[in-house]
């Protein structure tokens, strides 16, 4: 699996070393592959976009790259009328998008350094490259939703759209579940607490004394920024928890702060500037972690809540509502959603393994016994769950999976409303693509300047 990792990696990087070659240094000269109204797309943008597909770990295939054409076709019209329909993005948004590409790069690549170095520039000047491009992203998408924002489903599209598909090819449904949850968080002692408010101030005392800031965090911080040294990006006031932005906001340019706490850990953090009414810091964050002590004390709570509600002394929305950690679910009484369509129903075979082990040996209406699990965030939590449904596997039908039919005529309408749009932009848009492009089916719908060349393929 390493050695596999390592030659997809390498393929991605020598597609960068490419785009180096075409536009870093200008030894080799840039083409434009495709003309769309007033708007280039060029050789670069496509093999860019085919290297990060490379980078994502996908295999080499070069039927990609018409894929990567398609869709930089498509977000030129999209922006283009975005445009024309004042539609705009703010710069945070751009920044906030720009950060989780290349926080997902640094871990494919295996560090900030190591990425730098194949990239051959700074991750500020890629951002910076990137920016223009991310930027027409985020309209394309803006507009898309404008596009088919009103769009709704009645119950008789759904009955007609069911009716519509071929009967003998309907999905089989495996079992799928009903279920509530109650979740109890360790929670420390003030003394408990301390190692971790330690272990932070002496990495800010380490600031404090000369050491590099960023060093700093990408060493010891334990937040997902640490590759960026612990840089956050532009981003207003109430992008952050409360105590976090008060900190943020409070502090001059390049004044680190002391050492607080939020509900993720313990942070110090510096600003490095302002913008307005955004601000751009860096961070260290140190995670607060359970102890013994604190799952014991969990334990021993969840324990006395599940007692009252097994004995009908509570009933578990309730329970929930007053008791349960999790916010996901204590304002909905406890119940789950599945996350794919928002519906009650989930698939057991998308349950993690020690919920389903608790749900299986259930009757309907019964609770589990406690156990110990992991919430979203990967930190321990102790939780008993309620099996309110069963569903049997079973072949589609309309009264037990409305929920999912209705998700999918919902789509349909939606595909068949951006099909027309874009036919109708096609007709009345100037779009050239490079013969060398005439190969990819996918593309030939968007080849109306180009028939007279594939009648005579």
């Amino acid at each position: 699996m390493m050695k596999k990792y390592i030659s997809l990696l390498g393929i991605a990087m020598m597609s960068i070393i490419y785009l180096q070659s075409v536009y870093g240094q200008g030894r080799l000269v840039d083409r434009v592959v495709a003309t769309v109204g007033s708007s280039i797309i060029l050789q670069s943008d496509v093999e860019m976009q085919y290297a990060q597909y490379l980078a994502q770990g996908e295999k080499p295939n070069e039927e990609m790259k018409c894929f990567v054409l398609q869709q930089l076709l498509t977000q030129k019209l999209l922006s283009q009328q975005a445009a024309i329909d004042s539609i705009e993005v703010s710069e945070s948004e751009v920044d906030d998008n720009l950060n989780r590409r290349m926080q997902m790069m640094v871990r494919q690549a295996g560090g900030k350094e190591r990425l730098e170095e194949f990239l051959n520039r700074s991750l500020l000047q890629y951002k910076e490259e990137m920016r223009s491009n991310v930027a027409e992203q985020l309209k394309a998408e803006r507009m898309r939703h404008t596009i088919v924002s009103t769009i709704n489903v009645t119950p008789a599209e759904v009955k007609q759209y069911f009716e519509s598909l071929d009967q003998d090819s309907l999905p089989y449904f495996d079992t799928e579940v009903e279920i509530g949850e109650i979740v109890i968080k360790p929670e420390l002692t003030k003394e408990e607490k301390e190692q971790f408010r330690k272990k932070a101030e002496g990495y800010r005392q380490q600031v404090l004394n000369g050491s590099d800031f960023g060093t700093v965090a990408r060493l010891y911080s334990e937040d997902g920024s640490a590759p960026y040294g612990g840089e956050l990006g532009f981003a207003t006031r109430d992008h952050y928890v409360k105590e976090f932005s008060a900190m943020a906001f409070k502090l001059k340019e390049g004044e680190v702060s002391p050492v607080f706490e939020t509900q993720f850990g313990f942070h110090f953090l510096q600003v490095l500037q302002r913008r307005g009414e955004e601000v751009n810091v860096r961070h260290v964050l140190i995670k607060k972690k359970a102890t013994s002590s604190s799952l014991q004390r969990a334990k021993a709570k969840i324990d006395s809540i599940y007692e009252k509600v097994s004995e009908g002394k509570l009933a578990f929305h309730t329970a929930a509502s007053l008791h349960s950690d999790a916010n996901e679910t204590k304002y909905a009484g406890g119940m789950m959603t599945n996350p794919e369509d928002n519906s009650p129903l989930i698939p057991i075979n998308r349950m993690d393994k020690e919920t389903f082990t608790a749900i299986d040996p259930l009757e309907v209406g019964q609770y589990s016994k406690s156990f110990l699990s992991a919430d979203q965030t990967g930190e321990q939590v102790y939780k008993f769950v309620y099996l309110k449904s069963r569903i049997a596997p079973h072949k589609a039908n309309l009264g037990q999976d409305f929920a999912k039919i209705q998700e999918a005529a919902s789509q349909d309408k939606v595909n068949r409303k951006l099909s027309e749009w874009f036919e109708q932009r096609k007709e009345n848009t100037f779009i050239d693509i490079n013969e060398d492009f005439l190969r990819c089916d996918v593309l030939k719908p968007w080849m109306e300047e180009n028939k007279e060349i594939l009648a005579n393929k």
